[in-house]
């Protein structure tokens, strides 16, 4: 029976003397995280050696390592400690499951490449996000009619570029395009975040050679919320490079980000010159007529799906949608909040009903932003935005911009020198002394006061 000695305290235990039973912790994981992360990340850990005071687990891949390390190693820790106080850490070991494979391979599944240890696409396409469940309205239906041109190959523009705010349905329609083009195409689609790991991660490997062919080698590259490169340098000179690189070769490119690229921070003035060089769609809040109808589709997966009969009034719905004022994720997450509560109590719900459930939600501030405050602030004053940010020092348009920079800082988590930026690249002392003097001045002065109140009142509303 083999015992290995590494350190004074720390003895190898063989498999016929294990204390642990493996299978009874795996039980515990599912219990503690629930079963959708268990089946994704934690029922692929295996024991490969016990010690006394720790253990060496085995992941598939480095990129499981470290989602793992990173999200849950904490509780993991907790948890097999619960079986044998003795431990006090983990170590994992990656086995290799297709050693011989390169560094490039392709899924010849789904066509969309794949970077070996590691789980490429954070959001891999979903066959779920495709044209024919996106909900078409006024305020998508230029940006839809084009993502559908780009998979015709009947377009002249390129890039791609779709943009607005937080779930509108930009990655919808990325996913959208990626499934309808991948069977005759080398389809790349992955985020500007997943872009970054990989950077940084061939860096650290001193292997920036295969980086490069690999995101090079697309015919259809894809890439999602490409604001997270601001005020990343090298990660927007190697983006600039790959960007150009695919480019001359004639590869597509499919774009998305939160703003236009003239509005992208810190992001080089060479990289949003070729972003706005394609073609830029917007996807803006959805109307009421929109929602409405996302909301009736919802019900109707639901009711597939689950085989559930819902009963939601027109009144409802209605109420329901002209409520809901910020996005279509929170929409749904107000429409699962009603049916729930409509399952546990058994009953029809009223408009009264519906207030008393989402009262808290629908009183919260909305989201509101420093292009909000601007544009607002100059409606407000009657003078136009161009005047309010220009260097001129009068104090028709001093002091709407020293409102406007107050309320930047006491309503959104922008840092100062974020602020001045975005005011014409003032300096962040001048928005110091803007927030000084207006703070002082709605202490002292009635006028500013209702000023300061009236505006606030008009962002969180709208």
């Amino acid at each position: 029976m083999e015992k290995i000695n590494n350190k004074k305290n720390n003895v190898y235990i063989s498999e016929e003397e294990n204390t642990l039973n493996w299978e009874e912790i795996q039980n515990s994981f599912k219990k503690t995280f629930g079963t959708e992360i268990f089946t994704s990340w934690l029922q692929k850990i295996s024991l490969e050696k016990e010690y006394n005071d720790y253990l060496i687990l085995g992941v598939p891949t480095r990129f499981f390592r470290d989602w793992i390390v990173s999200r849950y190693l904490d509780k993991i820790l907790e948890l097999v400690k619960g079986f044998k106080l003795s431990l006090n850490r983990i170590e994992f070991k990656i086995i290799e499951e297709n050693k011989s494979q390169d560094f490039i391979k392709i899924n010849e599944i789904s066509k969309v490449t794949e970077i070996k240890d590691s789980i490429l696409n954070y959001n891999r396409l979903n066959s779920n996000l495709n044209f024919e469940n996106f909900i078409q309205g006024k305020s998508n239906e230029i940006a839809l009619s084009h993502s559908r041109k780009v998979c015709e190959n009947s377009v002249r523009y390129n890039p791609l570029y779709i943009c607005g705010g937080v779930g509108l349905g930009k990655t919808h329609l990325l996913n959208a395009i990626g499934l309808s083009i991948q069977n005759d195409n080398n389809v790349m689609f992955i985020s500007a975040e997943r872009f970054m790991y990989h950077f940084i991660k061939s860096i650290k490997k001193n292997d920036m050679v295969n980086f490069k062919d690999f995101f090079r080698k697309s015919s259809v590259f894809i890439i999602d919320d490409i604001q997270f490169i601001s005020g990343k340098e090298s990660l927007q000179e190697e983006f600039f490079h790959t960007f150009n690189s695919l480019m001359d070769k004639g590869s597509q490119i499919i774009i998305s980000a939160d703003r236009a690229p003239a509005k992208l921070e810190r992001v080089q003035d060479r990289i949003k010159s070729r972003l706005a060089g394609g073609l830029v769609v917007d996807i803006e809040a959805p109307d009421l007529e929109l929602k409405i109808k996302i909301i009736k589709r919802k019900i109707e997966e639901i009711q597939n799906q689950f085989k559930e009969h819902i009963t939601l009034s027109d009144e409802v719905i209605s109420y329901i949608a002209s409520e809901s004022k910020t996005n279509i994720r929170e929409l749904i997450g107000v429409l699962n909040r009603v049916l729930a509560f409509s399952r546990v109590h058994k009953k029809d719900l009223t408009i009264a009903d519906c207030k008393n459930i989402l009262k808290d939600v629908f009183n919260q501030i909305r989201i509101i932003t420093v292009d909000k405050i601007q544009n607002i602030v100059s409606n407000y004053f009657n003078i136009s935005l161009t005047d309010m940010l220009s260097q001129r020092r009068a104090r028709p348009l001093a002091r709407p911009r020293q409102i406007a920079m107050y309320l930047a800082k006491k309503m959104t988590s922008r840092s100062l020198p974020e602020i001045g930026r975005r005011f014409a690249n003032r300096d962040h002392t001048t928005v110091i002394h803007a927030v000084k003097t207006i703070s002082r001045l709605s202490e002292q002065d009635d006028e500013m006061k209702k000023n300061i109140n009236q505006i606030k009142s008009l962002l969180i509303e709208q």
